[in-house]
């Protein structure tokens, strides 16, 4: 136990919440747990203790200082009673007391506090007028509830105010925070004027339920009543055969909405049994309006065969090439699939899925392939949908169901063959609680399925093969193989820097000035300015960033020509570009002037292009650890142990003593993941630099996976390696003998910059860098070793 100032008067501590408790009062507490010497304390005659509440940490574990309020109540112990959750206290509350501090020690709290007396600041007569309204307003409440009058009897017995507000506290929704208010007011009267007001507010709270209860009753009754009616004035309308009125009217209409759908039979008799059920129902009906909705959604579906238009090659190919720059194989594979079209009318499977970076126009590639046929265009953005019913639609019996989004475009589209572009497909969110979307999609782009695709708000049969689909993807890794399996992939690489350049004078720049308000004899951009905006302030695989940059251009311009202050035309020169665009934003890694042992350039992979990379390594002191550093991947990481584990087996032994020299390799860009096997080759021709001392030229930048036969594999993404390599200074290249085939998606002018040397093995990958050759494996072996070891197997 502590030792507290004998000035101040010392106490046990019992924790409560949610309740009120003022002096002068007898109440009951409920104690989850006490132990003996608690329950000693509580019942000795001289003892003190203290009820005080708690502001957080209800469940009272751990209990801390922090957690209590600073003024309590004192009180004394009448009885205590075990009960199954605990104890029961029957106490008489003496004063209220503030708490000066707490000492918790084994969740035993003892408190040093002094006495905080109330302020009795209301006369007798006034403290007997307080009561008695009290209790007049409690009886108003209590007149609204059944088998309210052995309580009202408790409450006439009480004579006390705090004991009035005690007990009827315990009946309302009071807060702890306001209960606590209650108990920390001093003055009797603003305590009673406090507890008037929250008496009232219950009292608003619940006339004003019971008046919305009592609406809402009416009004019920009110729909019952009048159903009740209609009900029966149908049935003397039958009995007298006389009209039936509205629904009658709206049943011609949709008879007549049928017969012109030109629906299939079985569609038409579906929809005839619908126009039955509506006829029957009440037009105030739960299920009136949603078969209202539903034969809406049947008489504006096209059913009708859209007949097959003849497609104009010559003309389909000039719509692509005035709305696309370059991009020729692509177009070719466009032109043959629109050519199968023209010559098999009925020819399924045109599901087309147009792959590549960001900003290369695969979306407005579908447009234009809509323009080339002559068919509406319909775009739907498949980007994050998580729910199954994006793509089939909800069961009718739901409430708000609606058709999936399939149905909808095509309704929006009013012909059964438009070109739909299924926009974004890589980012849908396969599984989940609502269903896999991924997996809705299998049917809608089978061929052999999706004549009889069945969403389910319709529930019938609905032909799609006419339906010409396009998706677009940024990426192959996310869509899964059943749904990639159904889809034709056209692969859309990255612009090259020509190719950005055409594409930004004869196509962005003139869209820019048009969204601009501007014309070419006020805005003049430059070639060569042109040509620094992509090269420094761009860094994209596609085109959709140097369009922003433009138009960032032209609201400058739109200013000045606005507020007057430059003369037309206004030019843009290349200095003006950092006070225009800001600070550079591309920066991209350059070939070294020279590059030391252990230090060889290679070529990545990214998603706006490729890059070169530089590997590093170096050896020290230690004892045989290999350190991989640069934020490697667990595939790179492995081609480095690969590449290690290639050089101790193919060089002589004494070249360097692994065992007493650690390996440290780096590649530069930490903070950037790395990760793929491409860099194999580059790994080995750093550590051979570094075992060797003979340096890589810094002007050969290389690609490709290794074996540990010394086998080079071939890789991918090479022509945007090669393109970076190019721009990065790069003069002579390796790639994998496999990868030559993949040259002819090189543009000529970037070959021609290159000396692309193919490899096959590592030794010429080191004849090529190094120089060297590496000796034979069996030369690496004692030769009396080898002869020993062959005689003890029997060779």
């Amino acid at each position: 136990m502590m030792s507290f100032n004998e000035n101040n008067k010392e106490g046990m501590v019992i924790p409560i919440s949610d309740i009120v408790l003022l002096p002068g009062v007898t109440s009951i507490l409920k104690v989850s747990r006490l132990g003996e010497e608690q329950i000693r304390n509580l019942l000795k005659e001289d003892g003190e203790n203290i009820a005080l509440s708690l502001k957080q940490n209800f469940n009272k574990k751990e209990l801390k200082e922090e957690d209590f309020y600073k003024v309590g109540v004192s009180f004394k112990v009448n009885e205590v009673e075990k009960t199954e959750k605990g104890y029961q206290l029957k106490v008489k509350v003496l004063d209220r007391v503030e708490i000066k501090s707490l000492s918790i020690q084994n969740n035993f709290i003892h408190a040093e506090y002094d006495i905080f007396p109330d302020n009795i600041d209301l006369y007798e007569k006034n403290q007997e007028e307080m009561l008695g309204y009290l209790k007049k307003v409690t009886y108003e409440i209590s007149e609204k509830f059944q088998g309210s009058e052995r309580y009202m009897k408790v409450i006439e017995e009480i004579r006390d105010l705090n004991s009035l507000m005690v007990h009827l506290s315990q009946f309302m929704p009071i807060s702890n925070a306001e209960k606590y208010d209650l108990l920390e007011t001093q003055s009797l009267k603003d305590r009673s004027l406090k507890f008037m007001d929250y008496l009232l507010k219950q009292k608003e709270t619940l006339e004003l339920q019971l008046q919305m209860a009592e609406k809402v009753s009416k009004k019920n009754n009110k729909y019952y009543r009048e159903s009740m009616l209609r009900e029966q004035l149908k049935i003397i309308q039958e009995e007298l055969n006389e009209g039936k009125g509205e629904n009658d009217k709206k049943g011609k209409d949709y008879l007549n909405k049928i017969e012109e759908a030109q629906m299939p039979p079985d569609i038409k008799n579906a929809a005839l049994d619908e126009l039955d059920k509506l006829q029957s129902q009440s037009p105030n009906s739960s299920d009136y309006n949603v078969i209202r909705n539903y034969l809406d959604l049947l008489v504006q579906l096209p059913w009708k065969k859209s007949e097959t238009k003849p497609i104009n090659l010559g003309e389909a190919r000039r719509i692509l090439d005035d709305a696309h720059y370059g991009l020729s194989k692509v177009k070719d594979r466009i032109i043959q699939h629109l050519a199968v079209m023209q010559l098999k009318k009925d020819k399924k499977g045109s599901i087309l899925l147009l792959v590549g970076p960001p900003g290369t126009g695969k979306t407005s590639l579908g447009k234009s392939i809509a323009e080339a046929l002559d068919r509406k265009y319909i775009r739907l953005s498949l980007g994050g949908i998580r729910d199954e019913a994006e793509i089939r639609g909800h069961r009718r019996t739901y409430v708000g169901a609606m058709p999936g989004r399939i149905i909808q475009s095509i309704k929006k589209a009013g012909e059964s063959n438009p070109v739909m572009i299924l926009d974004e497909v890589d980012k849908l969110m396969t599984g989940g609680y609502s269903g896999d979307p991924a997996s809705a999609l299998l049917e809608v782009l089978d061929p052999e399925q999706n004549n009889s695709f069945t969403d389910h708000y319709l529930d019938l049969p609905y032909d799609l093969s006419e339906v010409f689909f396009i998706a677009t993807a940024n990426s192959l890794e996310s869509i899964p193989a059943p749904l990639l399996d159904r889809m034709e992939v056209i692969q859309i690489s990255s612009y090259t820097i020509n190719e950005k350049f055409h594409i930004g004078k004869n196509h962005l720049v003139p869209e820019v000035l048009e969204d601009h308000g501007l014309t070419e004899k006020q805005l003049v951009i430059e070639d060569y300015v042109l040509q620094k905006v992509i090269s420094e302030y761009t860094l994209e695989a596609g085109v959709r960033g140097l369009k922003k940059q433009l138009a960032a251009l032209a609201r400058v311009t739109s200013e000045k020509i606005v507020s007057n202050t430059v003369e037309l035309p206004y030019k843009i020169t290349v200095d003006q570009l950092e006070e225009l665009l800001g600070k550079q934003v591309s920066r991209h890694d350059k070939a070294q002037l020279d590059n030391p042992p252990g230090v060889v350039t290679g070529l990545a992979w990214t998603p706006v292009g490729g890059e070169i990379l530089f590997i590093e390594a170096t050896d020290m002191s230690g004892s045989g650890q290999v350190i991989l550093t640069g934020k490697l991947g667990d595939v790179m990481k492995e081609s480095a142990r690969i590449s290690l584990s290639l050089l101790k087996s193919r060089l002589p032994m004494n070249s360097i003593n692994f065992k007493e020299r650690d390996l440290h390799i780096h590649v530069p860009s930490g903070s950037v993941p790395k990760d793929g096997p491409s860099a194999g080759i580059t790994l080995f021709t750093a550590l051979a630099s570094l075992v060797t001392g003979i340096k890589v030229d810094s002007k050969i930048a290389m690609t490709g996976e290794i074996t540990l036969r010394g086998a080079v594999l071939p890789i991918g993404g090479l022509k945007e390696k090669l393109l970076g390599a190019q721009r990065a200074g790069i003069t002579k290249v390796l790639i994998p003998k496999d990868n030559v085939v993949d040259l002819k998606d090189v543009p000529e002018e970037v070959k021609n910059q290159l000396t692309i040397i193919p490899v096959e093995t590592i030794e010429d990958v080191l004849k090529e860098t190094l120089d060297i050759s590496l000796p034979r494996i069996e030369r690496m072996f004692n030769q009396k070793e080898v002869i020993g070891f062959k005689e003890s197997i029997g060779v």
